[in-house]
């Protein structure tokens, strides 16, 4: 139902679920997810570029970067980052929308189990 109702919103309704994400370029949400991890740690340097690149991202799509971040390293998420940022922005607008979809999916499993 969940998934049936979000593919029917509009893009405002996109960018408001948006505005409630932390960044992924936020350097202290970034250093706490990873301080835990070690096998996704993430160097100081693949972090100052997450927030460049989540900066750069927000000024050309004017959202932030939308991932489903679960399982990934830092690296990765900076790879994929950098593999959207050229898409248009309608393109992205719907990247976005269906990592948006992840997030929730794993959210309300989460919440049901």
């Amino acid at each position: 139902m969940a998934e049936t109702c979000w593919a029917n919103k509009s893009e405002a309704d996109f960018l408001e679920a948006f505005l409630h994400h932390l960044k992924i370029g936020d350097f202290d949400s970034l250093r706490e997810k990873f301080s835990s991890t070690t096998h996704l740690a993430a160097s100081e340097e693949i972090l100052q570029e997450l927030a460049k690149g989540n900066a750069d991202f927000q000024q050309k799509f004017g959202f932030i970067f939308i991932v489903c971040a679960t399982g990934k390293s830092a690296a990765e998420m900076l790879e994929l980052l950098q593999k959207r940022l050229p898409k248009s922005r309608e393109r992205e607008l719907q990247i976005a929308a269906g990592e948006q979809a992840k997030i929730t999916r794993i959210r309300l499993g989460k919440l049901l189990a």
